[in-house]
């Protein structure tokens, strides 16, 4: 009986201090310290409606607009409540007849692109989420954003360059562009584009 009311203690104990103390601790301090990313980095049209969060990709079709990686999140992508990679191996045949089609599809949205299709626009990232590009990627789209908006691609590329994240403390990672941010970025600096028919 001695053990056991040491045991339920202790239970009780830890219940309280990791369960309810810690969290509200944990939350306390972020909310005070860094409400915004406490809250989800959430980002703001210039009305103030929220549009989503810096942190979570999501899916833009029209041609204005810069598309992310691709998402195998939820059963149409960039699902935030099913977050997860293909799971393909690079000797799945699945894996193969997707990016043959995903080529396809880019090249026909992209006939001006010249250059190679950058891998990363091909393939989804591990948690079918990333919200993030790399310059390059964003840059192969220039002819297709800057014709569908009807402006200069040296306009579109110099917002690009004005978008551009550094490695995190210098030395982390890689140089990335949010593609929400950019996008909303274009919105601002040439005005909504013309939605599709």
């Amino acid at each position: 009986m001695k053990t056991l009311v040491i045991a339920l203690r202790a239970t009780l104990v830890t219940l309280v201090v990791t369960g309810i103390a810690y969290p509200l601790i944990a939350t306390g301090l972020s909310q005070a310290i860094f409400p915004a990313k406490a809250n989800g980095s959430m980002i703001a049209d210039d009305q103030g409606h929220e549009i989503g969060s810096e942190l979570i990709a999501q899916g833009f079709a029209n041609p204005g607009y810069f598309q992310p990686r691709l998402s195998a999140a939820g059963e149409k992508g960039y699902d935030a409540t099913s977050s997860s990679g293909s799971n393909f191996g690079t000797t799945s045949a699945k894996l193969h007849d997707r990016v043959t089609q995903d080529v396809a599809r880019l090249q026909k949205e992209n006939p001006d692109a010249t250059d190679p299709i950058p891998a990363e626009l091909v393939t989804a990232s591990a948690s079918g989420l990333d919200p993030h590009l790399s310059p390059e990627a964003a840059m192969w789209q220039i002819p297709r954003v800057a014709k569908a908006r009807r402006v200069a691609p040296d306009r579109v590329r110099t917002l690009i360059l004005d978008h551009v994240e550094g490695r995190d403390l210098g030395f982390l990672g890689e140089p990335r562009v949010n593609v929400l941010t950019l996008n909303l970025a274009l919105d601002r600096q040439f005005g909504r584009p013309e939605t599709r028919p």
